[in-house]
């Protein structure tokens, strides 16, 4: 891996039927907008790193389905469908899904290189304070198959193992 990913930071307060967690992740990628966009706004880019779009009508309000390809079929998560909440083309994509909730990706060129992209993603969902370690621990683990697509290196999801996310996992259990 060639970016190290700053560890993500997560806040969560009471709901309606239990706790809400909202997850932040702030990356600066090497990258143009354009090339961060097409990895996560994208039927070809995001099996790169993160999951399967099924089905992805990029609009607001169109259908998403995406299905993980690290996770074992029939498992809950590994397909989730909903809808796109917010679309702004080079800047704003936004999936809200069964399981995973909120997911938010906010790109800008970065401030002194127009060659790189700020990425701001945010994950908003109820659930278990277990679930918050495991999704910071995931979205971690994908952001960093996330940085080495972008570099060229698609994940290579026959290989992956839940080794480095058990890592992730306990690193976020002892920071909170």
């Amino acid at each position: 891996m060639t970016e190290a990913i700053p560890y993500g930071t997560g806040e969560t307060r009471a709901g309606d039927d239990g706790p809400v967690h909202v997850l932040h992740f702030v990356l600066l990628l090497p990258h143009p907008v354009v090339r961060v966009w097409a990895a996560v706004a994208t039927p070809e880019g995001l099996p790169q790193w993160l999951a399967a779009a099924d089905l992805l009508e990029p609009q607001l309000g169109g259908a998403v389905t995406l299905r993980w390809l690290n996770a074992e079929e029939g498992t809950e998560g590994a397909v989730v469908s909903g809808r796109v909440t917010a679309w702004d083309r080079e800047a704003v994509a936004e999936y809200t899904v069964e399981t995973y909730g909120r997911i938010r990706f906010h790109m800008e060129p970065a401030p002194a290189d127009s060659l790189a992209a700020v990425l701001r993603f945010t994950n908003e969902f109820a659930g278990p304070d277990e679930r918050r370690l495991d999704n910071l621990a995931g979205w971690h683990q994908h952001f960093e198959y996330l940085s080495d697509a972008l570099d060229g290196r698609p994940a290579d999801w026959s290989s992956w193992t839940p080794e480095r996310f058990g890592q992730l996992r306990a690193e976020y259990a002892a920071r909170t």
